[in-house]
């Protein structure tokens, strides 16, 4: 695990804390999150120049009454994330994001990694419900061919060692609902998602299916993320051993990283010209640390379909949605509301300068619409209270030099519960500053903050939540389709390397 703090970064945990120290006296604080902004040095580029890419679909090389097989290979590549420049990436199939994984309920998925880079990987579906053994446990490693050292295989921690390739059988017992997969190598998830290791699953069934939404091209998965550059192209990040046999970002960087380049689908804020009719926005906060408060310029609503982990019961609208890391949430937003030749900007009210701006639309054509918003959009039963075997807490804090949960750093061999398969428990997590929480396996409701309603924005099935500095946020969570070791963690990239992790058994 990463050693203790430098001094400098001890300091840049003090100026943070002091921030989230305000919260205490009211209205917990709210921001682009917990971290330490890292600029570029190249001129950034001008903005909305960039066509909008959407990622190309994974084609099964194998497809039976058994289900579908999909081969991913994880290497290094050229990419042009800003315009005319070339920087080399770490990409699934040499792209970035990777290639968008299409799946379907009740059609299992075997998924094939290999492995061409230099360094060992290990990948998670978050939002899956997945066997633990296809989960992504940051010790069960995928290492490239002759890795020199290999390894060490903790016993009693669920580590593994598979060289070159390995298949994640994904048995797509789900509900319909984007997804993200991304690297989880323990100690180096924050460098290695960084460099480009992330990509897409949309999972698709009856239900959403009967409904008049927008799909084809009007429907668009958009993954956000920041990044800064170095003045030669590559992606700057701050590790202090850029071979990552040793983990560990410079000091100042350890309360997480803001990149001062605003990505969508891997382009520098891109534009994507649409026609007046609806849209469908599938958005992924894809990166280390940085929050979004997203909205539209000039405003008109966003129209919230579906949350993490699939549709809502309800369309509800906003101004204004935030998304923290790790977070997803879907949207449509009817473009009929603006005149041809207008721009619409996809803005971020918690981001100043370049950051305060995401994307833009350019409403370029009629066309005939034949979608519409349902008043009713899926079967979602509502958890109760009542329904909770359990109530346990989770303290999400920095102590003894290192980011904790209740007080304890990551160990791989330690579990910190043991909820019952099929039940559900209510779980409350506290924070000092900004903390996503993410739950492996378990999906939840957000049931309250502080003691009063969730946001408007997270309702239904959810897996990450954005907890704020000194909030209390309970969650009921329901622990369905496998027995094994699981993780909860925050997706703070840099926390969740700097030990804030714990596992948890299903039993």
């Amino acid at each position: 695990m990463t050693g203790p703090l430098s001094r400098r970064g001890l300091l840049t945990l003090a100026g943070v804390a002091g921030l989230a120290g305000l919260a205490g006296c009211g209205r917990p604080v709210d921001g682009p999150g917990t971290g330490s902004l890292l600029t570029s040095s190249l001129p950034l580029p001008e903005r909305f120049r960039t066509p909008l890419p959407i990622p190309p679909v994974a084609r099964p090389v194998l497809t039976n009454s058994a289900g579908d097989h999909i081969v991913l290979t994880q290497r290094v590549a050229d990419a042009h994330l800003l315009p005319g420049v070339t920087t080399q990436i770490w990409g699934y199939d040499g792209i970035f994001p990777g290639p968008i994984i299409r799946a379907r309920r009740g059609r299992p998925l075997t998924v094939t990694m290999r492995n061409q880079l230099p360094v060992p990987t290990s990948t998670h579906l978050h939002g899956g419900i997945v066997p633990a053994d296809s989960d992504g446990f940051p010790l069960d490693l995928i290492t490239p061919a002759g890795y020199s050292p290999a390894p060490p295989v903790q016993h009693g921690t669920g580590a593994r060692v598979h060289e070159v390739s390995r298949d994640y059988r994904y048995p797509m017992d789900q509900r319909a609902g984007l997804l993200w997969y991304h690297d989880h190598r323990m100690d180096f998830t924050a460098p290695q998602v960084w460099r480009g290791l992330a990509g897409m699953m949309i999972v698709s069934d009856d239900e959403e299916d009967a409904l008049p939404l927008p799909r084809g091209d009007r429907e668009l998965p958009l993954l956000i993320c920041d990044r800064a550059f170095e003045a030669d192209g590559s992606l700057r990040y701050p590790l202090r051993d850029m071979a990552m046999h040793h983990p560990g970002a410079d000091g100042d960087f350890l309360s997480g990283i803001f990149g001062d380049v605003i990505l969508v689908n891997g382009a520098a804020w891109p534009r994507h010209e649409v026609a007046n009719v609806r849209y469908r926005l599938r958005l992924v906060n894809g990166s280390n640390a940085r929050r979004y408060r997203l909205g539209l310029s000039p405003g008109t609503d966003l129209i919230q379909i579906g949350t993490d982990d699939g549709l809502l019961a309800a369309p509800v609208m906003h101004r204004e949605i935030v998304l923290s890391p790790g977070e997803r949430c879907d949207v449509l937003v009817d473009f009929s509301a603006y005149p041809i030749g207008s721009e619409v900007t996809l803005t971020n009210t918690l981001g100043t300068g370049p950051a305060a701006e995401i994307m833009r639309f350019a409403v370029t054509r009629s066309a005939t619409d034949d979608t519409r918003v349902p008043p009713k959009l899926a079967d979602v039963p509502v958890l109760e209270r009542s329904e909770a075997v359990e109530v346990r807490q989770f303290d999400f804090r920095f102590g003894a030099g290192r980011w904790q949960i209740n007080n304890q750093p990551y160990d791989p061999a330690g579990s910190v519960a043991a909820p019952r398969l099929g039940t559900v428990e209510l779980w409350r997590f506290t924070s000092d500053f900004h903390h996503p929480v993410h739950v492996h396996l378990g999906h939840f409701q957000v049931l309250s903050r502080n003691g009063r309603d969730p946001d408007p924005w997270e309702g239904g099935w959810k897996d990450t939540v954005d907890v704020r500095p000194y909030e209390a946020v309970e969650v009921l969570v329901k622990f369905a389709g496998y027995r094994g070791r699981y993780m909860l963690h925050c997706h703070n990239l840099e926390h969740e390397d700097m030990a804030m992790m714990a596992n948890f058994d299903v039993v």
